[in-house]
């Protein structure tokens, strides 16, 4: 099963501080994510997170209703966090969340290890070109949120 990698890094103008509790609010996820996946937090409310916990997700891909559950893995505020699919479209899913203070900025990182059925040919023509307009809206959305270093 071939593997495949994104990284996406933004240098936010908000203290650590601020940033990362954004980021443990699971509903803010909502917020990070492009309209037009319609994605939807299912799992009701309050979500603590820390390691073992996991959150359900309904979204629509390319017009397809889908079922998502994710588990935190690893939890260490203020500086990283890791979810994994359990439950969802693709063969492997990790997103390793990094959070490092620079001065009064954030450098906010995101690393994903992914894999797909059918492989690199789907991977090249469907799912890579989506995923890197979901981590752009998602970069935008972070910076409209908390300002891009100047």
């Amino acid at each position: 099963m071939p593997t495949y990698s994104l990284h996406s890094r933004v240098i936010l103008s908000a203290p650590l501080a601020e940033v990362f509790p954004f980021f443990a609010e699971a509903r803010n996820l909502e917020r990070l994510t492009p309209p037009w996946l319609r994605f939807e937090v299912l799992t009701p409310p309050p979500i603590q997170m820390l390691r073992g916990a996991k959150i359900d997700y309904r979204l629509r891909l390319r017009g397809v209703p889908l079922r998502w559950q994710s588990e935190i893995t690893c939890w260490e505020p203020p500086v990283r966090f890791v979810d994994e699919q359990r439950r969802g479209p693709y063969r492997l899913w990790k997103h390793e969340h990094l959070f490092t203070a620079d001065g009064a900025n954030t450098i906010a990182e995101d690393k994903v290890e992914y894999s797909v059925p059918g492989g690199s040919l789907i991977d090249r023509l469907l799912v890579r070109p989506d995923l890197e307009r979901v981590f752009a809206y998602r970069r935008a959305k972070m910076v409209e949120i908390f300002g891009e270093e100047a």
